[in-house]
């Protein structure tokens, strides 16, 4: 386990007496609340000194509700420090409205749109979907690309159109572990660290894995690579709770990834745990 405070770049709350989120009929395991309170209880022995809060993919247009919500619990949970929020950037320029709303609402950091869903792997191609993404630079935003493995060279090549605007890469692009596929997810994942616009999150890993046989050896080719392609200088830290707890409670996550992670020196360790996450994040500043 870190030694030190971590940040986790990468967490979901909800509560779908709230906010509905439909998604939740088909995953009964996930289908209540999860607050603050039942983070604090499953990360117990490990010491997160701030959390930012990702999208959680709510019902159509109640996206500005979800943030509302969030920023409601921030009364509650002071380590709550940034938000990342669902815009409808497939509008194109019409998600400027959205987008003006969501800057004016305390810790806003960045928006994610989801793909993994879309039956169309080129979906953020669309000319549309460009506009907008081109947008968020200019309300101080970057853009969070959450695909599965076979949509991400279409990413790739989106954030090569937009070189103006700063990506994130959850879930280091969900690769097929599952059938233990390293291409063309390899080749994919290296020419997308290779643009200077983009740093990648080590979350989710486990979930893209048999939940229920997955082995940390498993996990370990997919991790060196985003570790060999990105460097300790562009990864951050994600636990992807409570998602991940369908294959793995919170705190083998953490253990699993500080043994993936035993090469690196101490300086390297607090870069990936905490410091890209406080940088990127904007942690210490106000919104803009």
């Amino acid at each position: 386990m870190p030694s030190f405070p971590i940040v986790d770049a990468h967490v979901h709350w909800w509560d779908p007496a709230a906010v509905p989120l439909p998604w939740l009929d088909e995953v009964p395991a996930l289908a209540r609340p999860f607050l603050p309170r039942d983070l604090a209880a499953a990360a117990q022995g490990t010491a997160i000194e701030r959390i930012v809060l990702v999208e959680a993919d709510v019902a159509l247009g109640r996206h500005l509700d979800e943030v509302l919500w969030a920023v409601g619990l921030a009364a509650v949970e002071p380590r709550l420090s940034a938000i990342v929020a669902h815009a409808p950037l497939e509008r194109g320029a019409a998600v400027e409205a959205d987008l003006v709303a969501l800057r004016g609402l305390p810790l806003v950091r960045g928006v994610r749109r989801l793909l993994q869903g879309e039956a169309d792997d080129a979906f953020c191609l669309r000319d549309g979907f460009v506009e907008g993404v081109r947008l968020l630079p200019r309300f101080g935003f970057h853009f969070e690309i959450c695909v599965h493995h076979r949509q991400l060279g279409a990413a790739l090549e989106l954030a090569r159109r937009c070189p103006e605007v700063r990506f994130v890469l959850d879930h280091v692009g969900k690769p097929a572990i599952r059938d233990r596929l390293l291409e063309p997810w390899r080749t994919q994942i290296a020419d997308l660290a290779a643009l200077p616009n983009t740093v990648c999150k080590l979350s989710g890993l486990v979930t893209e894995a048999d939940h229920a046989a997955w082995t940390d050896a498993g996990l370990r080719p997919y991790v060196d690579h985003a570790v060999a392609c990105f460097g300790a200088g562009r990864l951050m830290f994600g636990s992807d709770w409570p998602v991940a707890t369908l294959a793995c409670p919170y705190r083998r996550w953490v253990e699993t990834l500080d043994a993936a992670l035993a090469g690196m020196d101490a300086g390297d360790l607090r870069r990936v745990y905490r410091e890209n996450a406080i940088a990127w994040y904007r942690l210490e500043a106000t919104n803009p």
